[in-house]
């Protein structure tokens, strides 16, 4: 079969196809990663959320020492957790705060808290 020649030059195009795809790769690449960014963002609001619930059921029934304990049980160290504990009024609230990560744990830019409350269930 015979190569397609060009109208203007009388050149065959071969290469066309090999050189699209070398320019299209970064802007693949570029994608794949902002992909992936949603996706960690995305995770860490469902870790946050969950080692907040699971800190405040925690602490609500043995304390703060379980509040803090049950936090960190539910995340890795790579997220850099931090918990703070404590009674108000008749709830038991936990914040918990990990660093958002730049397209792998540990790179991170920004943090981002979670808020949850339970019912006390234990009398002092």
């Amino acid at each position: 079969m015979a190569a397609r020649r060009s109208a203007r030059t009388g050149r065959p195009d071969r290469g066309q196809v090999a050189v699209e795809f070398v320019g299209m790769v970064p802007l693949i690449l570029l994608l794949v990663a902002a992909v992936w960014e949603c996706v960690l963002i995305g995770y860490a609001f469902s870790l946050v959320g969950n080692a907040a619930d699971e800190a405040a059921r925690a602490g609500a029934v043995k304390g703060d020492g379980a509040c803090r304990t049950a936090a960190v049980e539910h995340i890795g160290g790579a997220w850099g957790p931090t918990t703070q504990c404590g009674r108000a009024g008749d709830l038991y609230k936990a914040t918990v705060t990990v660093r958002i990560p730049v397209l792998f744990p540990g790179l991170n830019f920004g943090s981002l808290d979670g808020t949850a409350g339970a019912a006390m269930e234990r009398e002092e």
